[in-house]
C-alpha cells in the first residue's frame, strides 16, 4: 500500500545494514510504524540522514508492506522544534514512551496531535515538569488507560484536596497516609484533572506517581530516561 504526504515525526533511529536506517515513526493516520530508510547513510544520499532526525515534522512518502514501511521519500514540514539541554532530555523521554507504550500499525491522530503540541510547549520554554505531567496524562487518555483523578475509588466520594491518597493503576486514587513517599495530595490530583499547574512539591509527588502508572502499563519495567530526567 502506498501512502503519501504522510505527517510524522522520527522517534528513534539505529543504523540497518550497511547504508541504511531503521526508524520508528509516529504518523498522524497509522499510528507507530517501522520504516526502513535504504542507502541514506551513504555519502551521497539522495535523501541524507539529517533530514531524518527527530522533533521535525516531516512528510512521508511510504510504501508500507507487512511490518514494515520502505521511505521512498521525506520533506520537512515546517520549521525543526529547537529542543536544547533539558528539553532536549525530555524529548528523548517522550520518544522512548512513546515507542514503548505502542504498538506499530494502530492509528491514533489523538496522540499524535497531543505529541506535536508538547513538543511546541517544549520548544517555546514552558515549564518542563508541568509540560511532561500534562503529556503523561493526555498519552495514557489516548491509549484508553485514562487517569481516574476526580474521586476516591474506595466510595466514589469526591476528593478531598487535604488528603493524601495512593493511586492505584487499576482502581485509581485510594486513602493514603501523609508522610508516605508514594503519597499525593487531593488537591494535586485535581489540579491534574483540571489542567492546573500544581505547586512545586505537588508536581515532584505527580512525577513518582506518574513513573509508577507508566512502569504498570509497561508491564513492570522502566525507561531508559529516567535515570538522567530529575
Amino acid at each position: 500500500m502506498r501512502v503519501e504526504q504522510q505527517p510524522a515525526f522520527v522517534l528513534h533511529a539505529r543504523p540497518y545494514r550497511e547504508t541504511s536506517l531503521l526508524m520508528e515513526c509516529l504518523t498522524r493516520d497509522h499510528g507507530r510504524i517501522g520504516v526502513v530508510a535504504r542507502g541514506v547513510r551513504k555519502e551521497r544520499a539522495r535523501l541524507q540522514r539529517a533530514q531524518l532526525e527527530p522533533f521535525q515534522r516531516l512528510e512521508l512518502d511510504l510504501l508500507l508492506k507487512g511490518e514494515l514501511a520502505t521511505l521512498r521519500s521525506a520533506e520537512p514540514s515546517g520549521a525543526a522544534m529547537r529542543l536544547v539541554g533539558d528539553a532536549g532530555l525530555a524529548g528523548l523521554y517522550l520518544n522512548e514512551l512513546v515507542v514503548r507504550l505502542t504498538g506499530r500499525q494502530d492509528p491514533n491522530a489523538d496522540l499524535f496531535e497531543r505529541y506535536e503540541l508538547t513538543l511546541r510547549r517544549m520548544a517555546a520554554r514552558e515549564p518542563l515538569a508541568w509540560t511532561l505531567r500534562r503529556f503523561e496524562r493526555d498519552m495514557l487518555d489516548s491509549l484508553g488507560y485514562a487517569l481516574q483523578l476526580a474521586v476516591d475509588a474506595s466510595d466514589g466520594e469526591p476528593l478531598d484536596p487535604d488528603a493524601a491518597y495512593f493511586y492505584d493503576p487499576e482502581a485509581g486514587a485510594l486513602p493514603g497516609r501523609a508522610g508516605d513517599a508514594r503519597s499525593v495530595r487531593g488537591r494535586d490530583l485535581l489540579a491534574l484533572a483540571e489542567d492546573r499547574s500544581p505547586d512545586s512539591a505537588g508536581l515532584a509527588s505527580l512525577r513518582r506517581m506518574m513513573r509508577q502508572v507508566i512502569a504498570f502499563h509497561l508491564g513492570g519495567g522502566e525507561l531508559r530516561a529516567w535515570r538522567v530526567l530529575k
